[in-house]
């Protein structure tokens, strides 16, 4: 028996019966680039703020897949350039150029569960619905699914919660 990563969420119909708040997602191919992700040379990435983050820029991003350091840090730019018109990934609009950011992005392969909000057959209204989040799990987790994950250079480093090879409990390994 293995230990849940992840709950899904759920809320209590009119009737009194629990209904899930949350379904799994898997993202693929026209669904993808419809919630979010862009197609880059055959990769789908997105770029992923923090949790109840207003911020205008992403401070990670996921590409679906198990892909080469150098291909997700290709397909991050790309993600930058079309979704923000900013042909720079180490810079956000704004940032004064000529200050050096020492941070090099690194990309770490990991295992997620994409949780879509709210559950398909029990639509919610609320400001959350048809959002998704990535949560990270182990290859064995059911709908878990290949994530290559990397922190924006530019965002702080405490800023996203992606897995860490180095620490913690959720398996991923850095990417070559």
């Amino acid at each position: 028996m293995t230990t849940t990563l992840y709950e899904i969420e759920t809320s209590e119909a009119d009737d009194g019966t629990t209904v899930p708040a949350e379904g799994i997602w898997t993202p693929s191919s026209e669904d993808a680039v419809d919630n979010g992700f862009i197609a880059y040379g055959g990769l789908y990435v997105a770029g992923v703020g923090a949790p109840n983050d207003d911020a205008l820029y992403p401070d990670s991003f996921v590409v679906l897949g198990h892909h080469r350091w150098a291909r997700a840090i290709e397909a991050a730019a790309a993600y930058m350039d079309r979704v923000h018109g900013w042909p720079s990934l180490h810079l956000y609009p704004g940032d004064d150029p000529s200050v050096s950011i020492h941070r090099i992005a690194r990309a770490v392969l990991a295992h997620g569960v994409f949780l879509r909000h709210p559950h398909p057959d029990h639509p919610c209204g609320c400001e959350w619905e048809d959002t998704w989040r990535v949560v990270w799990a182990p290859e064995t987790e059911p709908g878990a699914v290949p994530v290559t994950a990397m922190r924006h250079p530019a965002a702080p480093a405490t800023a996203v919660g992606l897995p860490n090879p180095d620490h913690g409990a959720v398996p991923a390994t850095w990417a070559p």
